[in-house]
Formats: structure tokens, sequence, C-alpha cells
């Protein structure tokens, strides 16, 4: 009736039955932090950025609450909190955003509380901003208008695209 215990470890399936719990893992000792670490060279955009790829043409409006790094093509209107277009993007259509980068190309109005030209980009119509930036070496044609809020009136509207009253391919 009685049995010996045995030297050996409980198996998993022992391990319900025993009364006693298996002895905790072994860790090794943590290594200490290293005070000075140099940054790594940011590749690809941080998570939480909607990335659009080189390889990728948007046809249609663009609505994000977040962050936006374009390296594609979009036609159409592209609103979000903060919009970096890359060296190899191009927009055809308005951008409203609170900041705006621009490297790459973009034909249409841009609306931001800080608005910054970089060198390489080629801008083709007007800019209204709180502040603006251009590098040396950026192109840009239009006007630019310093407004108190050019975000103000301005604002997407949800009624727009394939669920809006009127749109041609909806049917009731």
């Amino acid at each position: 009736m009685f049995t010996k215990k045995s030297d050996k470890e409980p198996s998993a399936f022992d391990l319900g039955r025993v009364g006693s719990p298996p002895p905790p893992p072994h860790y090794p000792a943590a290594q200490p932090m290293q005070e000075h670490t140099t940054p790594r060279p940011m590749q690809e955009p941080s998570p939480g950025v909607s990335h659009i790829g080189a390889d990728l043409t948007i046809v249609g409006n663009l609505v994000s609450k977040g962050e936006v790094h374009i390296d594609g093509q979009i036609q159409g209107d592209l609103h979000a909190a903060q919009v970096t277009v890359g060296e190899t993007a191009r927009i055809t259509g308005g951008i409203i955003a609170d900041e705006v980068i621009v490297r790459g190309a973009v034909a249409g109005s841009i609306r931001g509380r800080r608005v910054v030209l970089q060198s390489s980009s080629r801008v083709e119509g007007d800019v209204f901003h709180q502040q603006l930036g251009i590098e040396q070496g950026a192109f840009f044609e239009g006007k630019s208008r310093r407004v108190d809020d050019p975000l103000a009136g301005a604002s997407v509207s949800m009624d727009s695209g394939p669920m809006a009253p009127g749109f041609p391919l909806r049917h009731a």
C-alpha cells in the first residue's frame, strides 16, 4: 500500500499530485547597465508611426490621428497629427497637420503649425503656417502665409468617402 519515494524529480504529470512545489528556476545574475550607450541610427519609423512605403500608391484622402511617414505616392488630401514626406514621396493634394516635414515633392497646399521644407523638397503650392523653415536648396513655388491658427477651418469631414451620401458607387 505504501510506495517508496523516488529520488528522481517529478514529471509534469506528477507535479499536480505532489504536495510541495518544484524548486524555483535558476536565473543568471543580471548584468550591470552601461551608463554611456551610443544611439542606433534610426532606419525605420518608430512604433506607432503609420508608414506608406515607396512601392505604395494611394488614390484618395488619408486621415490619421497620429504620425504618418510617406515614401510612396498619395493622390488626395492628407490629414494627420504629424506628417513626414520622405525623399521618394510624391503627394498631389493638400496636407494638414500640426507638424509637416517635407523632403520629397508636394503639389498642393500645406497647412501646419510648424512646417519645414528640407533641402531635397519640392513644393508647388501655398503654405499656411505659424512657423516656417526653408533649408537652402529647397524648391518652393507658391505663397507663404503666416496665420495664427493654420488648422482653423480645415477640419476633415467624415461625410466624405464611399459611405457618404451622393458618392457615385453607393447603392441605396
